[in-house]
């Protein structure tokens, strides 16, 4: 056999051993407990999360009301470049309400969407991440008292800092109707949500959150302030987080507001 045969069957034999220790120097640890719950904490982290969050308000209104809503509010991360992301998130409500247009009725299905886009660089500078993007309002409502039969479009943001298991930020977006039912009225709202939360090392944490609705068109003003708890555990193999807390709403249209509320959320949770 010749020298180079020989070195040209040396190399083949190392090629495979040396490209596994390579790659497992490469690969990054299981994202621990406390990191989980950091990104959660984050409306734009490149975490592929699919929470349902169920909203139940009671005595809303001169009717004394219920209302249940269920979020289904996946969140998907594209990665664009090594510099820049892409986090969409879609919120796609089912209601089911009772005695709030007028006593003894009832209505069920599914109300408008919201998608969301946010391009957000791929690494944060001093413990700051923001996003920024168009917001799209969607609908696919299927009951013509859950929707508002137009669709709409605006801008989007959010900036937040993350810091000794603190996050502190804010989202914001602004929505106008662009085309829909004539017979309906325009759709100019805002949206904003100042959030904070402390998670500890085992990924259980504290969160208080606001949800401010400002309709410009007829000018009124909803705002729920929503103290909650959450952790992280596992359902079978599946990671997931759980939360729960009140919902208590402070400010809202002429006759529309509810006595007390309860949130509570199953979020699954898909680590890289």
């Amino acid at each position: 056999m010749s020298y180079k045969t020989k070195l040209s069957f040396l190399l083949l034999c190392i090629i495979p051993f040396v490209s596994e220790i390579l790659i497992a120097q490469e690969a990054k640890p299981a994202e621990t407990a406390e990191d989980l719950a950091k990104k959660l904490s984050n409306p734009i982290a490149s975490l592929i999360s699919v929470p349902f969050q169920n909203n139940l308000d009671v005595g809303i209104g001169q009717f004394k009301g219920t209302r249940n809503t269920l979020n289904f509010q996946p969140v998907i991360p594209i990665h664009l470049s090594s510099k820049l992301n892409l986090i969409t998130r879609i919120v796609l409500p089912f209601v089911t309400q009772y005695n709030i247009t007028k006593e003894g009725s009832y209505q069920s299905g599914l109300s408008d969407a919201v998608a969301s886009a946010f391009f957000s660089p791929a690494i944060s500078k001093h413990g700051i991440t923001w996003g920024v993007g168009p917001v799209f309002l969607l609908p696919v409502a299927t009951d013509s008292l859950l929707a508002s039969k137009k669709f709409g479009i605006g801008p989007t943001g959010v900036i937040l800092g993350q810091i000794k298991g603190w996050t502190i930020g804010a989202l914001i977006n602004q929505i106008w109707s662009v085309a829909g039912a004539k017979d309906r009225p325009d759709v100019n709202q805002m949206f904003v949500q100042p959030f904070v939360s402390y998670n500890w090392k085992s990924g259980a944490g504290v969160g208080l959150s606001s949800e401010i609705t400002q309709n410009w068109r007829a000018s009124t003003t909803s705002v729920f302030i929503i103290p909650t708890v959450s952790g992280l555990t596992k359902l079978g193999k599946q990671t997931i987080q759980l939360v729960i807390g009140p919902r208590i709403q402070v400010a809202a249209p002429s006759g529309g507001k509810a006595d007390f509320g309860v949130r509570a959320a199953l979020i699954f949770v898909f680590p890289k």
